[in-house]
């Protein structure tokens, strides 16, 4: 595997692409005016309990109340509980976690279970459970780390101070590089727990690292050969902070300054294109169709154009294998999460379905965000959840269409002089006026001159009333006034 991280930043927004043999893997946007909240820890104020939910509203200073179920909440004095009002009361002072942006018209989701993470480790301030990461598989290095943070630990003179999980990128580092870490969560926590002693509000008590800089922290794999800045003063950031907290990846940096764009070199740009829509193309004349909605996203495989070679069942197992790895890779790209419906393409063949199943398994292992495959369901499609904590890639781009109020379909031209009549017949019964004028779209107008002129001069001798017509360039097909004159 060879990956390169790929950095572009302007003043409006910073971009991160993950780029593996030339494929775009996965896509990062920060916008500077709208940055995400996960991993910032707030002071805040429960303002409403529900029993009946198990879970809590909590003014954190930001737009919209966050919320929190009682799996999030700290343990009570005799060990866990299930109801929501052992944990929390309205109006009580908390000190919670962001582990989910707002996503449409939900507020965030917080946790009292806090943690803070650094370059090798996680610090878990309220508990004392010491880990190490399940991507860490050879139990000698499992070992070794355990051994190495249990003797800092007493050296730092923290043991029992709090919990800590060696990460993925603990692998192969020594004894003084986890020392410093902990003496730097340590100093951090202190600071962040006296903040929240003394806060009276909601307020911001730490806020996590910025995009360009979790970049570095998280990103930066050993499978990764380089990383590449497009502006000056970003390579000057990232390496005075890779210098100071990870000077392991400063030799992976490099400032990209040609004159073609960064993302365009790579073709991240059209990827992130190709991304928006809804179909995608597969490279055996296949394709895939995915629609994002509030409740899940469906995704449909089609043979299209490609009709094989030898026979119908095996042209349904190539084209369906293949969409198995490109359905994964879409997924990290335009970061789809929460529950996630493939419907394959029907195959007889039991052996093809475990095939296509055990595909789909193996393409997914190498996504970072943590997903389940349930397997294939009565009806022959396929359930997976993807962990969800930030927006998609088509919210954080796009908006609801203002025509079609993302309902995505429009209202024919005929089905809305049908209304336009019963609204004309609705108000000739209600006033008694004598004339009136339809304002609607060109198109709508275009339909009643021609099409339904006959229709509108029965309507006006039915009604006694003159009917006049007039195109207004600023309306949508599917909405019209009528005005009594």
């Amino acid at each position: 595997m060879s990956e390169e991280i790929l950095v572009n930043f302007t003043q409006m927004e910073t971009r991160v692409a993950v780029v593996d043999n030339g494929s775009t893997q996965d896509v990062h946007i920060e916008r500077s005016a709208s940055r995400g909240i996960v991993g910032n820890i707030y002071a805040g104020t429960v303002v409403r309990v529900l029993p009946g939910m198990q879970a809590a509203f909590i003014e954190i200073g930001v737009e919209r109340t966050a919320f929190i179920h009682v799996s999030d909440t700290n343990m009570v004095e005799g060990g866990p509980s299930e109801n929501i009002s052992d944990h929390l009361y309205e109006g009580k002072k908390v000190i919670v976690q962001v582990t989910k942006d707002p996503i449409g018209s939900k507020g965030a989701r917080v946790t009292m279970q806090l943690s803070i993470s650094a370059r090798y480790l996680v610090l878990l301030p309220q508990t004392d459970h010491v880990g190490v990461s399940q991507l860490i598989n050879d139990p000698k290095e499992r070992y070794r780390l355990q051994e190495i943070l249990s003797e800092a630990l007493n050296v730092e003179q923290m043991a029992g101070f709090s919990g800590f999980i060696l990460r993925t990128a603990a692998e192969g580092v020594g004894s003084e590089e986890i020392r410093a870490e902990l003496r730097f969560l340590k100093r951090l926590w202190s600071v962040v727990s006296r903040r929240g002693e003394a806060s009276t509000e909601a307020e911001l008590l730490y806020e996590d690292l910025s995009l360009h800089l979790r970049t570095v922290r998280d990103l930066a794999r050993p499978s990764v050969q380089r990383i590449m800045i497009d502006n000056q003063a970003c390579f000057n950031a990232l390496h005075n902070f890779c210098e100071e907290y990870v000077p392991e990846v400063t030799g992976l940096l490099e400032h990209y300054s040609g004159e073609r764009p960064l993302f365009d070199l790579y073709g991240v740009e059209d990827e992130i294109k190709r991304a928006l829509d809804r179909r995608v193309e597969l490279k055996s004349g296949g394709y895939l169709i995915i629609d994002q909605t509030e409740a899940m996203t469906t995704i449909d495989v089609n043979t299209g154009s490609f009709v094989g070679k030898r026979n119908h069942a095996e042209t349904v197992l190539k084209t369906n294998l293949e969409a198995a790895t490109a359905l994964a890779r879409q997924l990290r790209v335009r970061n789809l999460g929460g529950i996630i419906i493939v419907d394959f393409i029907d195959m007889d063949d039991e052996e093809h379905r475990r095939q296509v199943h055990r595909s789909l398994e193996k393409a997914m292992q190498r996504d970072p965000v943590r997903n389940q495959i349930t397997g294939v369901s009565e009806l022959g499609l396929v359930e997976m959840t993807r962990k969800r904590t930030r927006e998609s890639l088509e919210h954080t781009l796009c908006e609801s269409c203002p025509v079609c109020l993302g309902r995505g379909v429009l209202k024919t031209a005929e089905t809305v002089c049908i209304e336009i009549f019963r609204e004309i017949l609705r108000d000739a019964r209600a006033y008694d006026n004598d004339a009136l004028m339809v304002l609607g779209s060109q198109s709508v107008v275009d339909r009643l001159l021609d099409e339904e002129s006959a229709s509108l001069a029965d309507l006006e001798e039915f009604t006694g009333k003159t009917i006049s017509l007039r195109a207004e360039p600023g309306y949508s097909q599917d909405y019209f006034d009528i005005i009594l004159l």
